[in-house]
C-alpha cells in the first residue's frame, strides 16, 4: 500500500517555520549583546525582557487556541501571528532604548502566541490521523533546521559583509517576510467537513477533560524541571567548553533535533505515542542527572547531543498525542493549554534551578531537576501504561 502523504499544507508550514526560525535565530543569540553594548541595558533588564516575552507568548497561545476553535478561517490568525513577528525585526533595528526593545519583543511574542495553537490544530485536521506524528515531526524538524542555519548565516554576515547589528536585523527580516508571503499564497483552511468547530459557544478558558487533563497535569510537574537552556550552556563552560565554541555546541543540539524529529515522529505513528514520549522524557531525566555528575569536557558535547535527542523524541509525538486525544472541536484550546503550561512553567523552573545553583552549586541544581523529571516520568509511565497502547486518533 502506498504510504500516505503529509500533504501540501504541512509542507508549506514546514518551510514557513524554517524561514521564520532562520530570521529569528539570526537575531536572538545576539540580542543580549545588542542590549548591553549598544542600548546600555543592564543584565537584569535583559532577564526581564525575556521573562516578560515568554510569559506573553504563553498567554496568547492559550487565548488564540480557544479563539481558533470558534472561527471559520484559522489561517487569518496564523497569518496575523507570523506577520507580527516578521515586523518585529525591522522595529528592533530602529530601537534606541531598552524599553523600545521590550515593546518589540512583546510584539514579536504576541505574534508567536497568536499563530502557534491555530497552526497546530490546522495541521491535525489537514492530515490523515494515522500520520500525525509524521506531520508534526516534519514541521518541528524544519523549525530546528532554521535554528541551525540562522546563527550560521549571522556569523558569516558579521564576519564578511556586515559590521553593525542593526544592519543584520534588517537583513534578518527578509526570510520572515518570505514566510508570511508563503502563508498568504499557499495556506488555506481545511474543508468544513474535515473539522469540528464550537460555533456559537461562549469564549472561555476550559481545561481539557479526561486523559488529556491528566497528561497536562503530569506535564506541569515535568516542566518544573525544564529551566532555561542558558543554565546548560553555563554548565558546559564549567566542564571546560570554551565560550567561542558555545555557538557550535548549540548548533549541535539543534542539528540533532533537525535530523531526528521527523523520523521519530513517524515512529510514533507505527509503535504508538506512549513509547516514544516516555523514552524522550526518560532521556531528559538521564541527561540532567549526567549534567550533575559530569566531569569532562567531552561529556558536555555528548549531553547536548542527547538533549537534542529528547526534543526529537517528544516534539512531534507530543503534539500528535494532543491532536489524537483532544475533542476535535477543542483542539485549538488543547494546544493552547499545552503551550501555556510549557511557557509559564519555565519561569518557576528557572528560578528554582538558579536558587539551588547559587546556594548549593550546579551539581545540586541539576540533580534536583533530575529527581523532579524522574517523578514526572514515573507518573507518565503509570498513566500511559493504563491507557491503550494506541489511543484511537480522531
Amino acid at each position: 500500500m502506498k504510504p500516505k502523504s503529509i500533504g501540501g499544507t504541512v509542507i508549506i508550514f514546514g518551510f514557513v517555520s524554517f524561514l521564520t526560525d532562520v530570521s529569528g535565530d539570526m537575531v536572538y543569540p545576539l540580542l543580549p549583546i545588542f542590549l548591553t553594548s549598544q542600548i546600555g541595558a543592564s543584565v537584569a533588564f535583559v532577564g526581564l525582557i525575556e521573562g516578560f516575552a515568554e510569559s506573553t507568548a504563553a498567554f496568547f497561545m492559550l487565548a488564540a487556541g480557544a479563539w481558533a476553535d470558534r472561527i471559520k478561517d484559522r489561517t487569518k490568525l496564523v497569518l496575523g501571528g507570523y506577520g507580527l513577528s516578521a515586523l518585529a525585526k525591522p522595529l528592533l533595528a530602529l530601537a534606541r532604548s531598552s524599553w523600545m526593545v521590550l515593546f518589540v519583543r512583546f510584539f514579536d511574542r504576541v505574534g508567536k502566541g497568536i499563530r502557534g495553537s491555530p497552526r497546530d490544530a490546522l495541521i491535525a485536521d489537514a492530515v490523515d490521523p494515522s500520520i500525525r506524528g509524521k506531520a508534526y515531526g516534519f514541521h518541528r524538524s524544519m523549525d530546528s533546521a532554521g535554528a541551525v542555519l540562522g546563527p550560521i548565516l549571522a556569523t558569516i554576515l558579521l564576519a564578511t559583509l556586515v559590521s553593525d547589528l542593526r544592519t543584520l536585523f534588517w537583513i534578518a527580516a527578509i526570510p520572515g517576510f518570505f514566510a508570511v508571503g508563503l502563508i498568504a499564497w499557499k495556506v488555506h483552511e481545511v474543508p468544513s467537513s474535515r473539522r469540528a468547530r464550537l460555533e456559537g459557544k461562549p469564549f472561555r478558558f476550559k481545561l481539557p477533560h479526561g486523559k488529556l487533563r491528566i497528561f497536562l497535569a503530569i506535564l506541569s510537574i515535568f516542566i518544573l524541571s525544564c529551566s532555561s537552556d542558558a543554565f546548560l550552556l553555563l554548565r558546559a563552560t564549567e566542564l571546560g567548553v570554551s565560550k567561542k565554541f558555545l555557538p557550535i555546541l548549540w548548533m549541535t543540539f539543534n542539528l540533532v533535533k533537525a535530523l531526528l524529529t521527523f523520523p521519530l515522529g513517524s515512529l510514533s505513528d507505527r509503535i504508538g505515542r506512549r513509547r516514544v514520549i516516555l523514552t524522550g522524557w526518560t532521556i531528559y531525566a538521564v541527561v540532567y542527572f549526567c549534567f550533575a555528575f559530569a566531569t569532562e569536557t567531552w561529556q558536555a558535547w555528548a549531553l547536548f547531543a542527547a538533549y537534542g535527542l529528547f526534543y526529537a523524541f517528544t516534539e512531534g509525538s507530543e503534539r500528535a498525542f494532543l491532536a489524537d486525544t483532544a475533542d476535535p472541536a477543542e483542539r485549538g484550546q488543547a494546544f493552547g493549554w499545552y503551550y501555556f503550561i510549557v511557557g509559564m512553567g519555565s519561569l518557576p523552573a528557572s528560578l528554582l534551578l538558579g536558587v539551588l545553583w547559587q546556594t548549593g552549586g550546579s551539581r545540586l541544581a541539576f540533580a534536583v531537576s533530575g529527581v523532579i523529571s524522574s517523578l514526572a516520568v514515573l507518573a507518565l509511565g503509570v498513566f500511559l501504561l493504563r491507557s491503550p497502547s494506541r489511543l484511537k486518533p480522531v
